[in-house]
């Protein structure tokens, strides 16, 4: 017989929201004052900010500096409760959550799990390429990183060294850019102090793009800026071409010409995270969740979604809405609202997406913005650009300890061409061994 999660009962309705992201902190916090009892249920018991993750994995900040306990921030929020689980499926007819602590019974259910790594179904390239989902993801990364160049100082042959101190990047949007840019700026100011041995000249920094352009969904000045700043910047990019192949040594394009690195960091794409138990009618291409104007689950009544997981599809957004943190605020916000509009009998509010623009930075006083204020484009690029971007990712980090510890980080980086946090300290990539590919080499 199942189990009962153990989750006092106020007598109020429970709003079980699962997942912990941008959407889903904006609707515990929108719920704040309401007469309900909110529950989240997440696998983490932190929140990530995960604009910053390509600077832990650049070893810019710690971790730390960007994740912060769900309980600290919502410690003074009364009716507030957290449970650490693994939803393993929801029943919608009984109306609860199932979970590795047991079942949670709600009156009203929030699906805001996010999304995930798309790998577009090939499996060799989930398993050898690294990602950039979590903080997990980002720590290895680093850890790969800087294990590569103490495994580059024990060999004297020059494509195995290549294979090692060679990365390629598989995506032009703002996570692919951003780390082709900080792994330039490491190559120039930081690697060669860290490994005078050494010669970083002959480090390659590849990004791969399949369409025509960087940064696609901002303005041309901003991808054309972009992709001026990383040439400069001795970054290689590679327009119009798609990986085919990639077995943990040999990167094989769609064009026939090949590339060699141990470490190819994909950021080529996102899919939904759906929960098991819903109709699949429900779920849309990309696995995301089709949803009304009010964010409901097409074909429930109890059931919302929000966020990246959240498909709203309109005329002005036959896909829905981008896959960023400004949507999925805009929608945990509103979506609390329209709960307490709900229990009092009220008529609910569609959402409107207010689109305030898009931002990436590319390294040291440079950046590209597209905003929108006051019903104005400001497009900016370089200096003042990179100063905005800074301004707005600070003040955005929740927890004043950590805004002061990234500022005090991002200053030391700034002026010393230097930082403290290249630790090799947990998981990193198993690179195939050196004689293994040796051997590969001469059958191909």
């Amino acid at each position: 017989m199942a189990t009962y999660a153990r989750i006092k009962n106020t007598g109020k309705p429970k709003v079980v929201i699962i997942g912990g992201g941008f959407a889903g902190l904006e609707l515990v916090k929108s719920l704040r004052h309401a007469d309900v009892q909110v529950i989240l249920i997440d696998k983490q018991n932190y929140h990530t900010f995960q604009p910053l993750m390509y600077q832990v994995a650049t070893a810019a900040i710690d971790a730390e500096s960007i994740i912060h306990p769900f309980r600290k921030v919502f410690e003074e929020q009364e009716n507030f409760y957290f449970r650490l689980a693994e939803v393993q499926c929801v029943n919608t007819q009984e109306q609860l959550v199932e979970t590795n602590i047991g079942l949670i019974r709600y009156d009203y259910l929030v699906i805001a799990t996010g999304a995930t790594t798309n790998y577009f179904g090939d499996k060799q390239m989930e398993q050898n390429a690294l990602s950039m989902k979590s903080v997990e993801d980002a720590n290895c990364l680093r850890n790969t990183i800087l294990s590569n160049f103490e495994s580059s100082l024990q060999l004297d042959d020059h494509e195995q060294l290549n294979s090692l101190m060679d990365y390629v990047i598989v995506g032009g949007g703002p996570t692919g850019v951003e780390l082709a840019g900080a792994l330039s700026e490491l190559r120039k100011h930081v690697f060669p102090k860290d490994y005078p041995e050494l010669d970083f000249k002959s480090m390659d920094i590849h990004l791969i793009q399949s369409g025509g352009e960087l940064l696609k969904g901002m303005s041309k000045e901003a991808s054309l800026k972009s992709q001026q700043f990383l040439e400069e910047m001795g970054v290689q990019i590679w327009l119009n071409r798609r990986v085919k192949s990639y077995d943990g040594y040999t990167v094989t394009l769609d064009n026939g010409e090949t590339l060699i690195t141990r470490t190819l960091i994909w950021a080529a794409g996102v899919t939904g995270n759906p929960v098991l138990g819903l109709k699949p009618e429900s779920l849309l291409k990309g696995n995301r969740l089709q949803v009304d104007a009010c964010n409901r689950v097409v074909g429930y009544e109890k059931v919302f979604a929000i966020g990246d997981i959240a498909a709203m599809v309109t005329p002005e957004n036959p896909q829905g809405h981008p896959m960023l943190a400004q949507p999925a605020m805009q929608q945990g916000e509103l979506l609390g609202k329209n709960l307490v509009r709900l229990f009092k009998g009220e008529t609910l509010q569609p959402f409107v997406y207010k689109d305030q623009g898009s931002m990436a930075t590319i390294g040291r006083n440079k950046a590209v913005a597209d905003l929108k204020l006051f019903n104005k484009e400001i497009k900016s690029q370089g200096f003042v650009a990179w100063l905005i971007w800074m301004f707005i990712h600070l003040v955005s980090i929740i927890g004043f300890r950590n805004r002061l510890t990234v500022m005090v980080n991002w200053c030391w980086n700034y002026f010393t061409y230097n930082s403290g946090n290249r630790l090799i300290v947990g998981k990193k990539q198993e690179n195939i061994p050196i004689t293994e590919t040796i051997s590969h080499k001469a059958v191909i």
